[in-house]
């Protein structure tokens, strides 16, 4: 006789972090805990070198997620029952989490989310006062997402577009009288071969006695290089979530002065408090500026998860992941400045190195090492006025670590490519 069906009660079913509707993953060599501290679902022969593109995600903001979805999926800011209060809840700890990274104080800074840096930054750029700034400067060397936003604003405003140089040692090169009435947008880490950008503190302060405004890019600066931007004192800091072990996010945190002084043109709901015929009246809170329609609940919840995990990874390791991060580093960079045919761009102990591979085509090596199970980006890593026109390189490829990757990743890497090399 066919047995009765039943139903596994909610209570007894495996929920977060467990992922019951996954196939189980094969069997992989046992990694340290304090090696891979929050990756053990990576299989321990895939060597990830991309996280400069984003960071893989550590259990934490995968249950973080998980959580979100299978226990109080609800949306924020527009309800009043439970759910809706838990998402509220998390999602201003998230807010105050932000600006406790970066040391900015909650009374003068507030925290947007948007879809990416890129996206963040074409925002504010979009929406400053027509008229305010009568120049827009640059540096040579930042991502697009920098290079096209400030192309795009000194068009609409027509003043002029300044693009500044670096000195040997790394600082930007300037007049401080080119800073009147500017606005300034540059980035705080190249994602390249992961040179800070020195002197920041004192171009923001010089900005601002020349009655300017400073915008810092701090996408690659928020994983690897935390305390170029911590404290800084700029209008606005951006920076993308996916690259600091968060789920797919952009974040903005910028000063009530800023905020308050933009000219809102793209609007939606959750930033109006009023709406009649032909006005509206905006919310008081200054966040909501920069939040058009519904937000992406799980991801802002998942970032909070992940800076909590960040946070607490040298005392479940013993090392800081910034210090583990220069250590393997340093040994990746000595391992390929000994290979042959081959030019490597980046300092000893920076978590980006990019190399310039003489006999074979940069897409064609990474492809490749690809074949090995070695993930690495190639070509001009949306620099391409830096690389491509000024320098007139061919195709890069670039080895990115992150808090997963281990001495056994850095060593694989080392021996694959320089097989590879000395091949050719």
């Amino acid at each position: 006789m066919d047995q009765p069906h039943t139903t596994t009660p909610a209570s007894a079913a495996p929920r977060r972090g467990r992922w019951p509707w996954r196939a189980p993953r094969a069997a992989a060599a046992p990694v340290a805990a304090t090696e891979r501290y929050g990756f053990g679902y990576l299989a321990a022969e895939s060597v990830y070198l991309d996280s400069a593109c984003q960071t893989l995600r550590p259990e934490p903001v995968v249950d973080a997620l998980d959580a979100y979805y299978l226990d109080y999926n609800a949306c924020g800011g527009r309800v009043k029952y439970a759910w809706g209060r838990q998402v509220d809840e998390k999602v201003e700890a998230t807010r105050d989490a932000v600006l406790a990274t970066l040391g900015l104080p909650k009374r003068s800074y507030a925290t947007s989310f948007t879809l990416n840096t890129t996206y963040g930054l074409n925002l504010l750029l979009q929406q400053l006062p027509a008229g305010r700034y009568r120049r827009v400067i640059t540096t040579h060397t930042e991502h697009n997402s920098v290079f096209l936003a400030t192309m795009a604003f000194a068009r609409r405003e027509g003043v002029e577009r300044l693009l500044l140089e670096r000195d040997d040692a790394g600082a930007l090169v300037y007049r401080d009288e080119d800073l009147t009435d500017a606005l300034v947008v540059v980035s705080a880490m190249n994602n390249v071969d992961g040179a800070p950008t020195l002197g920041l503190p004192e171009l923001v302060a010089a900005v601002r006695r020349r009655g300017g405004t400073t915008v810092v890019d701090a996408a690659q600066a928020m994983a690897h290089a935390l305390p170029l931007v911590r404290g800084l004192r700029a209008d606005a800091v951006c920076f993308s979530a996916h690259k600091v072990y968060g789920a797919s996010l952009g974040v903005v945190a910028a000063s009530h002065e800023l905020l308050g002084s933009l000219e809102v043109s793209f609007l939606g709901g959750g930033m109006v408090a009023n709406v009649t015929e032909s006005g509206f009246t905006l919310l008081p809170e200054l966040h909501t500026r920069l939040e058009a329609g519904l937000q992406p609940w799980a991801e802002i919840i998942a970032l909070g998860a992940a800076l909590a995990w960040l946070g607490g990874v040298e005392a479940a390791t013993g090392e800081a992941h910034e210090a583990r991060e220069r250590r393997l580093a340093a040994w990746l960079h000595d391992g390929l400045a000994e290979l042959p045919r081959m030019r490597l761009l980046g300092e000893r102990g920076s978590s980006l190195l990019s190399i310039i591979p003489e006999r074979v085509d940069g897409h064609r090596l990474a492809g490749f090492l690809s074949k090995a199970e070695i993930m690495v980006r190639s070509g001009y890593f949306c620099t391409h006025h830096w690389l491509q026109e000024r320098e007139g390189y061919d195709p890069l490829v670039r080895f990115s670590l992150g808090a997963h990757t281990t001495q056994d990743d850095v060593d694989r890497t080392l021996d694959v490519v320089g097989k590879l090399l000395r091949g050719l």
